[in-house]
């Protein structure tokens, strides 16, 4: 994970503190990439930093290209194989759910979802959820056999 990150940094990625990244989909134009602290990115997911529908108006510009930012805040959770397009940023304390497409400004504490995603929620009130829901175990620093015997025991297996 820490290649991973290091490598991203050198292409001009901005990675906060804490986070976790599996991918390294980050467009042709990675430095316009800011990730907050405390982030998790998962595998699949494309960071796209341009709008190749500038080929519209390469007839009267020809070198012309259309970029946009895209940023990251804290605590945010990014799910599988999503898609975020240049020009957007999602706040802080959000959960990007699996297949998500992207783009424009999502506020601090959302949940969102879909192709084109929207808000479907305060992600803050999945902390009450998860607490309930009998899913919960505290395992993630545990050695592997150590977490899968908890894990079992948890679920009687």
């Amino acid at each position: 994970m820490e290649e991973r990150i290091a490598a991203l940094r050198r292409r001009g990625v901005r990675i906060g503190e804490g986070c976790q990244v599996f991918t390294t989909s980050f467009s042709t134009e990675p430095y316009l990439v800011d990730i907050g602290n405390r982030v998790g990115i998962s595998g699949g997911t494309q960071f796209i930093t341009h709008d190749a529908s500038v080929w519209l108006i390469r007839p009267e510009r020809p070198q012309a290209q259309v970029l946009g930012r895209i940023q990251v805040g804290d605590n945010t959770f990014i799910g599988e194989n999503c898609l975020i397009l240049p020009a957007t940023t999602i706040g802080a304390g959000c959960v990007i759910g699996a297949g998500s497409v992207v783009r424009g400004i999502i506020p601090d504490n959302s949940i969102v979802i879909g192709n084109p995603c929207r808000v479907v929620g305060r992600a803050s009130l999945l902390k009450g959820c998860h607490a309930g829901s009998g899913r919960m175990v505290d395992t993630l620093h545990l050695p592997e056999a150590e977490r899968e015997a908890a894990i079992r025991r948890h679920f009687g297996l």
